[in-house]
């Protein structure tokens, strides 16, 4: 679990409240369930209405993975493709079957599956590259879905706004009451613009980087799986994999992939 949106997410509201308290204000002024209501169930109504509903579905789905949601780190993927091509160079392609039975990522479970029953290299690679387009495809198709309540959150605020100011200007007669309604119905513009800026943004953001992250993980798997199906040596293919990832999310070694290097050098 990488927790970078919920410690995000937290710290910005906490900054909010801070602000309020310093103030000498009460929370309470800004959590008025009618301009929240109006808000939060417009702004979903609307993002919905703007999609089809498969993807409004899916955009749900994707939730819990901008919490939750974590991708295997370079390094260990590509520890993982060494492995399996010092399994190979022992045994055969035919052992690749027996791994494939180990293996819980299906994307990696399937193409060594498609190795081991002798699919034709041209034709596993483009199996494995359209898999790869889909699912980018699916993961960028939730992150637009929460941008684009990023951007209709604004504006129903201020919707929210004009018709509370509506309502105010039609009880002018009573000036006690005129201050407090006035800065009731700002409450509705600033809960557009902080859910916009606190919620589906950065929602919207992890859930496309997320995407990027998998791309980058199943283009390194496409290329170790060719070139591990080619015969390459681990070694060498471990250090050709690694020149695909920037130096900052190289990470250190896995310490058990060194061990487990040795004996397919010696048998080389």
């Amino acid at each position: 679990m990488d927790p970078a949106t919920l410690i995000g997410v937290l710290l910005a509201f906490g900054a909010l409240f801070a602000m309020i308290g310093i103030e000498g204000a009460s929370p309470m002024a800004i959590l008025l369930p009618a301009p929240m209501i109006l808000v939060f169930g417009a702004t979903l109504a609307v993002g919905i209405a703007s999609t089809t509903l498969p993807d409004a579905i899916q955009g749900f789905k994707a939730l819990p993975s901008a919490f939750l949601g974590k991708v295997m780190p370079p390094r260990k993927v590509i520890d993982q493709v060494v492995e399996l091509a010092e399994v190979a160079r022992r045994n055969g392609l035919l052992a690749l079957e027996q791994e494939a039975d180990k293996v819980t990522d299906p994307f990696l479970k399937r193409a060594l599956q498609n190795i081991a029953d002798g699919v034709d290299a041209d034709d596993l690679r483009i199996m494995m590259e359209d898999e790869a387009s889909t699912r980018e495809r699916t993961g960028r198709a939730a992150a637009k879905f929460f941008n684009s309540l990023g951007g209709y959150s604004p504006t129903i605020g201020i919707i929210g706004t004009v018709v509370s100011l509506t309502h105010v200007l039609e009880n002018l007669s009573n000036p006690d009451t005129l201050g407090h309604a006035i800065a009731a119905a700002f409450v509705a513009t600033l809960w557009g613009v902080l859910s916009a800026n606190f919620l589906w943004l950065p929602i919207g953001g992890r859930l496309g980087k997320l995407a990027d992250l998998d791309s980058e993980r199943m283009t390194i798997l496409i290329e170790g799986i060719m070139a591990l199906q080619a015969g390459s040596q681990p070694r060498l293919l471990g250090e050709r994999l690694l020149a695909l990832v920037p130096e900052y999310q190289q990470g250190k070694p896995d310490k058990s992939a060194k061990k487990a290097e040795n004996p397919a050098e010696k048998a080389a």
